[in-house]
């Protein structure tokens, strides 16, 4: 099977360029990080979670003017990503950053 990518022809400024699409094996991780922060407020979770070294879920839901089971989707999502990290302490779960998720983000969006 040929991995080549597909190349495409197209106009530029009046001339014809041949347009191919490099392989990028970390598109799918960037996708999937930014789709994570894709959201207004699961930016304001991790914004609150990097102003903490953890956070229970009750306390975030208080910073939120969403109800208690909305912020709970959202951090599903940021917990599905990688980006946030829960814990659980008893009858609460602790939320925190993943650093080495949002370290991989930030050098994923530079080098774009």
């Amino acid at each position: 099977m040929d991995k080549r990518p597909p190349k495409s022809n197209a106009k530029c400024c009046g001339e014809e360029v041949t347009l191919a699409l490099p392989q990028d094996p970390s598109a799918e991780q960037l996708a999937k990080l930014t789709w994570a922060i894709a959201h207004p407020a699961r930016v304001r979770i991790v914004q609150l979670l990097l102003n903490r070294t953890s956070c229970v879920c009750g306390e975030i839901v208080d910073q939120m003017p969403l109800a208690q089971s909305t912020v709970s989707q959202h951090l599903k999502i940021l917990k599905e990503s990688g980006l946030v990290q829960g814990e659980i302490d008893g009858p609460r779960i602790c939320y925190c950053i993943n650093q080495k998720m949002l370290k991989q983000l930030k050098k994923l969006v530079a080098d774009l």
